[in-house]
């Protein structure tokens, strides 16, 4: 069973010292600090959340998303907060300290998405399995490199955002707390477990290899349970973080859809009546005059109902969260299923199949693989030729400059000898490019522009 004093560790991942101790910041809104502020984060503005290369600026982003899913999970854990801090000996924390780490680990939650979003990942994975360049960095991997790759996911290059990437000069990173750290990781696996994924945290996984001590330095000294050689429960937090990521994907976006003319205003307005529940609502509701302040304040009351039955869920499972048999995420636990299923349903056929949708990630599903088919190579000759091999084509030297750090990386010789490192190291690269940063690489990369 776990336990809420280690759950809120604020020790940070990384640091052999405590933390400094003020009374202006808790460690977690240090946390917070930390994530707004770093490159890594502000990237997200020019990152695809539903409409890739959106030509107006009211549809949202990666980084309005995650604001938005951060300012919801806020809300929920500071009511779950008032609840532990009253039923449980909590130590010196307080409400406000679990709304900070868990809006903290929501704000990151997307850090580590490559351009366009979950297409390119698949995209990633794809070119693993698939293209000759790929299927002959995986020749030279083990299988628990390989893994990595095969089921490439980008809450796993988030986690090494946050714990290598950024601020690299230090172990840890950002050193975030491990409280926030762990309520980011929604799927507290390694890629190897993910040949039999179980449950609702095993359908993707959270760390690679190359950051497998990092996660279990912060799941020790938050006393997950570990289930397996490279697998724990979840941190009860992540269950509010996914909560929160739901929330503001599934109401946000399609009120998005309504106001590009995808979803009519009638239909946005009767789901969300349905899920308000209100007569008082749907009263005021009618004395608005324009459809697009109608839809603001529908969609933030539907917001405001569903932190509240998600609250109640938490509570009601307070004890399997603990014991970390909870199956489900907490939406799945609350009234309102079926305006929730509906409202999926046609984002799903309306709005995230939406042609215009799949035009621009079938394109960018070809970018993402041609830059890797271009990179890869070209760092390859340059790690070659570092160990006393073939001399790297003019082409390879002047386009592996491109990535950050490649002289000393070229400097360490278990990076020039490990295909796997190398691997990752493009990765980072094409994986932190906005969109529009891509496009414009890509296409010059292709002589298509200059």
């Amino acid at each position: 069973m776990m336990e809420w004093k280690k759950l809120l560790s604020p020790h940070r991942v990384g640091s052999s010292r405590p933390g400094e101790i003020s009374q202006a910041r808790s460690p977690f809104q240090r946390d917070f600090d930390r994530i707004v502020f770093s490159s890594s984060f502000r990237r997200l503005q020019d990152k695809t959340q539903v409409f890739p290369l959106a030509k107006t600026d009211y549809v949202r982003t990666r980084l309005t998303h995650s604001l938005e899913a951060s300012s919801v999970a806020r809300s929920l854990g500071s009511a779950v907060g008032v609840h532990l801090c009253r039923e449980f000996d909590m130590g010196d924390a307080q409400p406000s300290d679990v709304g900070a780490a868990v809006a903290a680990a929501a704000l990151a939650h997307d850090i580590g998405n490559p351009p366009l979003g979950h297409a390119g990942e698949e995209a990633i994975r794809h070119w693993f399995t698939h293209s000759p360049v790929g299927k002959a960095m995986r020749d030279v991997m083990n299988d628990d490199e390989a893994a990595d790759f095969e089921f490439y996911e980008g809450n796993a290059q988030g986690f090494r955002v946050l714990t290598r990437l950024e601020m690299p000069d230090q172990a840890g990173g950002m050193q975030l707390t491990c409280a926030t750290l762990a309520a980011f990781a929604k799927y507290p696996c390694a890629s190897r477990v993910m040949v039999r994924p179980t449950g609702v945290a095993g359908k993707k996984f959270n760390f690679f290899r190359a950051e497998e001590q990092l996660f279990r330095e912060m799941a020790e000294h938050t006393g997950l349970v570990q289930t397996g050689p490279w697998a724990w429960q979840r941190h009860p937090l992540a269950y509010l973080v996914e909560a929160a990521d739901d929330i503001a994907y599934r109401i946000v976006d399609f009120e998005d859809g309504q106001r590009l003319g995808l979803v009519s205003y009638q239909e946005l307005e009767q789901l969300f009546l349905e899920i308000i529940d209100s007569e008082r609502s749907a009263e005021y509701v009618a004395t608005i005059a324009s459809p697009l302040r109608k839809s603001e304040f529908l969609r933030a009351q539907v917001i405001g109902r569903l932190v509240g039955e998600c609250t109640k869920a938490f509570i009601d499972h307070h004890e399997e969260l603990l014991s970390g048999t909870l199956e489900k995420p907490l939406l799945s636990y609350i009234g309102c299923q079926e305006p929730l299923r509906r409202i999926e349903a046609r984002s799903t056929r309306d709005i995230y199949q939406h042609r215009a949708v799949a035009e621009v990630i079938g394109a960018g599903f070809e970018m993402v693989s041609g830059m890797l088919d271009i990179f890869v190579p070209c760092v390859n000759e340059m790690a070659l030729e570092a160990t006393g091999g073939k001399t790297a084509s003019f082409r390879s030297r002047r386009l592996s400059a491109l990535l950050p750090d490649m002289a000393e990386n070229l400097a360490d010789e278990e990076w020039r000898r490990s295909a796997y490192l190398r691997l990752l190291r493009v990765l980072d690269y094409v994986s932190g490019m906005t969109d529009s940063y891509a496009v414009s690489l890509f296409q010059k990369l292709k002589g298509i522009s200059l």
